[in-house]
């Protein structure tokens, strides 16, 4: 018998769309008027902050990165846009732990994200409190911010740091030294609700993100203006270091840091691209989740004023999958009764029973995917030059306002549909029936914490990347690519028309090992040469991961929701099994600024490697090498680039570290990787 841990909110009941707008409406109309005429000026900071370690982001990465630093002994400054820790499994509401088989299996992962999965079973008498069907972990939202936030709190104990922690904080600028190498402070706004106004999480993302960039009280929002700054040292070295953890990549934008963003050209290293040529414009679709309960006896829904602009979109997107309790269990995070075995499209799951409360994170659901100039989220340089968000003071987050408050219109609108539609855009009429059985959670005291019921930020699956610095084998900036981690059989008829045949050559060469010099020399042909099975090993690996690359590709047209619309074609080539990989150092480490360092998402990936390295404990562990390698950084007075900027010679201190890493329980390779073992076919 499953021992069920006693719910830890009070479930509200629907708040219907139309008084939410009622609500919010006034507030806004008087909020962003008075935003608005405001200037832009930046107001004296209220106070300054010390810091050795500045975390901009309090996702897992963000977390994991305080984490290490505070058992490091080092002072941890950490910002967070919202009011919860943790990123994906908290304020983004993904709380289902994306996992592969094997790793899990051998428990392989990072001391932290270890820790993080036994405080859960231990809150809930169980792994898994939603019998889900995606995951061997699936949870409620809230409780990861509690778990994490009590985490640090050890941490800081243990390792006798001190963790300084700013909620609702946002970096609006950097005073970068004159030379260019190195950030000397930088200014945070801090935002809380005027007294009598409604509280934190009232109102959504769109509503509220303009003025939380606003150096300016508004009617809504009062500001506190922090100035981090480093401890005084004494060392010549770089005495703090800031760590971009954040979502979309701010601080290497605001930095203006050579980075990707969307489609890389299609080449021999990424040659399943779906473009000849860059596009910034298509990344992945983000979503905003909601959480949804199974009841008893059907609910009153009114249907939001903006469902027929959306509903062309959703579907269940394949027959195997066109089951509405394959659909809840999926990602069903709260299970308080066991319901009766079931099976649909060859899955096993349990029935869904009234009080089930289920995630939703859906493809051709909840996912919003613009691919075009005109309606990408995330600002382009370009986007963010025209806009004046690389201006002093000018930086509002470098994200699209509106495509933000579509994708909320497009979640609720899928609630509704799941509640009462009966369209499907990819398998016809007929296939989809109501579930009227089922109830928006809404309220501060909802799964997802908020008045309107969504996640409080977004999922993003991918955001800007990070260029790294020259390295042997690439001048024009390291990065990890797709032939670095694809298990793809490159033999495939497809590579051999679509690619060069010079291109084709290069790519055969550089999955061949010891035969690539005669592959490029032509005395071997590129089609009998012996292709490794293993993703590439790095010296300077610093961080593990292991993902199939998976992708929620962008679509053609825009707006996204059109009736008839496509996703981009050939965007799901890439997809597909990956190898255990990697994190290397030098893919955290960026041009130009020298106490700068890149964790979770903004790593130097492209394309199609960055939709493999974004689940939980990869960014568990990019953000525990970034807190171990500034640590390390700090207390021998060494700059990060100055551990790889001989290989691949040997670099003594490079060895230090990943020594340091492995002692603290934090691997950075997979057990026997070696250039001599090629058989990894065994990792699932």
């Amino acid at each position: 018998m499953k021992r069920r841990h006693k719910v830890a909110y009070r479930q509200t009941s629907l708040i219907s769309l139309s008084l939410i707008s009622t609500l919010i409406a006034p507030y806004f109309a008087l909020s962003f008027a008075g935003a608005l005429r405001a200037s832009a000026a930046p107001r004296t900071p209220d106070k300054s902050v010390n810091c050795e370690i500045l975390v901009v982001g309090g996702g897992l990465s963000g977390v994991a990165t305080a984490y290490e630093g505070l058992l490091a002994g080092q002072t941890v400054c950490l910002t967070e846009i919202t009011d919860w820790l943790g990123g994906q499994i908290s304020a983004q509401g993904t709380s289902a732990l994306d996992e592969r088989p094997t790793q899990r299996a051998r428990q392989f992962y990072s001391r932290g994200y270890l820790e993080l999965r036994n405080r859960i079973e231990r809150k809930y008498g169980e792994l898994n409190p939603g019998d889900c069907w995606v995951s061997d972990s699936c949870f409620l939202p809230r409780d990861a911010h509690n778990i994490l936030n009590q985490m640090l709190k050890d941490a800081e104990k243990r390792g006798k740091g001190k963790l300084q922690w700013f909620p609702n904080t946002v970096v609006k600028d950097l005073d970068i030294s004159t030379n260019g190498k190195i950030i000397n402070s930088a200014i945070a706004i801090q935002h809380q609700p005027v007294q009598g106004s409604p509280p934190l999480n009232t109102f959504t993302l769109s509503q509220s993100i303009e003025d939380a960039y606003r150096y300016q009280n508004s009617s809504g929002f009062t500001k506190t203006i922090i100035r981090f700054i480093p401890k005084q040292s004494k060392s010549n070295a770089p005495n703090w270091y800031v760590v971009d953890a954040s979502e979309t990549g701010e601080i290497i934008a605001l930095a203006d840091v050579p980075y990707r963003l969307g489609i890389d050209a299609r080449s021999y290293l990424e040659p399943s691209s779906s473009s000849t040529t860059n596009d910034p414009y298509c990344t992945q679709g983000f979503t905003y989740t909601f959480a949804m309960e199974a009841t008893k006896e059907p609910q009153a829904q009114k249907m939001p004023p903006f469902y027929l602009q959306y509903s062309p979109y959703f579907s269940y997107e394949l027959t195997r999958l066109a089951n509405f309790d394959l659909i809840f269990t999926y990602r069903r995070i709260w299970s308080p009764r066991k319901g009766k075995p079931a099976t649909f499209g060859g899955v096993k799951f349990t029935a869904p029973m009234p009080g089930d409360i289920s995630m939703q994170n859906w493809t051709w659901g909840n996912d919003y995917r613009p691919g075009t100039a005109a309606d990408n989220l995330v600002y382009t340089r370009q986007q963010l030059q025209g806009t004046g968000q690389l201006k002093p003071g000018g930086w509002m987050g470098g994200l699209r306002k509106e495509s933000l408050r579509k994708a909320e219109e497009n979640a609720l609108s899928f609630f509704y549909w799941l509640y009462a539609g009966t369209t499907d855009s990819q398998l016809g009429n007929g296939v989809k029936q109501p579930q009227t059985n089922n109830k928006l959670l809404t309220g501060l005291n909802s799964p997802m914490g908020t008045v309107h019921g969504l996640s409080k930020y977004p999922y993003m699956r991918e955001g800007r990347r990070v260029i790294g610095r020259p390295s042997w084998g690439q001048p024009g900036g390291f990065g990890i690519w797709e032939i670095d981690i694809s298990r793809r059989d490159y033999n495939d008829e497809y590579y051999r028309k679509t690619l060069p045949a010079d291109m084709y050559r290069r790519l055969r060469a550089a999955l061949s090992g010891l035969e690539a010099v005669s592959v490029i020399d032509g005395k071997v042909s590129p089609d009998k040469a012996m292709r490794r099975t293993r993703s590439t090993i790095f010296p300077d690996a610093v961080g593990i991961g292991h993902y199939a690359i998976d992708f929620h590709p962008c679509m053609v047209n825009s707006p996204p929701e059109m009736p008839g619309n496509k996703e981009r074609p050939g965007e799901r080539r890439g997809a597909g099994q990956a190898y255990p990989f990697q994190i290397a150092l030098r893919a955290m480490i960026p041009q130009k600024i020298d106490n700068l360092l890149v964790g979770g998402k903004s790593i130097a990936t492209s394309h199609i490697a960055a939709a493999a390295y974004r689940v939980h404990s990869f960014e568990w562990s990019a953000g525990a090498a970034a807190g171990t390698v500034a640590a390390f950084a700090i207390k021998n007075a060494v700059a990060p680039y100055q551990l790889v900027d001989d290989l691949p010679k040997s670099e003594p201190q490079l060895e230090a570290l990943k020594r340091l890493l492995k002692q603290n329980g934090n691997p950075t390779a997979f057990p026997d990787t070696s250039i001599f073992n090629e058989n990894w076919d065994n990792w699932r």
